[in-house]
């Protein structure tokens, strides 16, 4: 298989991956559910990430899919017998992959929108408490009703009491 040429980053999204190995997103999903190591799992709802050891496997798992044609279980026992034991100290975590500054922003963002949406709610409030109420004001409508199966519509007047 040729060389894929790859950019040095730390962490790659889902999209970004299947742009390099030239996969389909449903295929990349489907391969998680086969290789649970792959990627780093999301974590309170964040996007899945993927170290650049997971691009190389998954750069490894097409090679051994569509090249050597191996089924997906197959491919599992060949990718577990080339490599060695992992590590669970050599195991990055999101956290340590985007770093505790990036961290820190984020959740001083989250704060801020939880501050203008508590403002928002406040003016909405103040706006209802003080808005003058009409009396009197009553507006006509009229409904449109379709009946059912004829294909028909019929506009009626609202009954007066």
């Amino acid at each position: 298989m040729s060389a894929v040429k790859t950019p040095k980053r730390a962490v790659y999204k889902p999209a970004e991956v299947c742009s390099i190995a030239d996969l389909q997103p449903y295929v990349l999903r489907s391969w998680e559910a086969d290789f649970p190591d792959l990627g780093v799992s999301k974590e309170g709802g964040r996007t899945r990430l993927y170290r650049p050891a997971d691009l190389d496997k998954v750069l490894r798992i097409k090679e051994l899919v569509f090249v050597e044609g191996l089924t997906l279980g197959a491919a599992r026992r060949r990718l577990l017998k080339e490599t060695p034991e992992n590590d669970e100290a050599t195991e990055a975590s999101f956290d340590e992959l985007i770093g505790a500054d990036a961290k820190a922003s984020l959740e001083d963002v989250k704060q801020g929108l939880r501050d203008i949406l508590g403002l928002l709610a406040e003016s909405e409030a103040d706006a209802v408490a003080t808005a003058p109420a009409k009396k009197g004001a009553r507006r006509k409508t009229t409904a449109t009703v379709k009946k059912r199966g004829s294909g028909k519509t019929k506009t009626q007047k609202p009954q007066t009491a």
